[in-house]
């Protein structure tokens, strides 16, 4: 004797499973993706550049796009004057490269270049008087030789994947 055919069984499998989806969906958090209560306002200077890049747009860039990240994408506000802020996010371009990534088979050339940038940050809770880290941050992204507005857009995506990194770190692991 069969209680269920096939097709029912499948359905009613498929229909509890659902259930058990849309029940457990709230079950599970992100914990770690939010800043302690005490943390506020944030205050960050324009980070240094010790780099030797020459490269002037740098500091105000990566400065400009992790605080633009803090203001959209966090409970923070920035804050102008550190004596102020709750915490404090001190940064520096260690470091800048731009070097082949591919060459070509038959002359041995660049194809592409490789913009990497390495950016170290500190970010201090001044309300308890601790630093939370202090870590350095990567990115990079490769461009077609030869070509300027290519070179300068594997720049902003570095500089991006440095910010997305870094701000990732400030707001995790609470």
């Amino acid at each position: 004797m069969r209680l269920i055919d096939w097709k029912t069984g499948r359905t009613l499998l498929l229909a509890l499973l659902c259930m058990v989806s849309a029940t457990l969906q709230g079950c599970y958090s992100f914990s770690g993706a939010s800043l302690p209560p005490h943390l506020n306002r944030v205050a960050v200077p324009l980070f240094d550049d010790s780099s030797q890049a020459g490269i002037a747009q740098f500091r105000e860039t990566i400065t400009r796009k992790v605080t633009d990240k803090i203001e959209s994408q966090s409970s923070l506000s920035i804050e102008s004057d550190p004596s102020r802020a709750d915490a404090l996010l001190t940064g520096v371009i260690i470091s800048y490269s731009d070097e082949p990534s591919q060459l070509g088979s038959g002359t041995e050339r660049a194809v592409t270049n490789r913009i990497t940038i390495v950016v170290k940050a500190d970010f201090d809770d001044r309300v308890k008087n601790t630093r939370i880290f202090s870590q350095s941050f990567v990115g990079f992204s490769d461009y077609t030789v030869g070509s300027y507005s290519a070179q300068q857009a594997a720049i902003a995506n570095a500089m991006e994947q440095a910010a997305d990194a870094l701000f990732n770190r400030m707001v995790s692991n609470w």
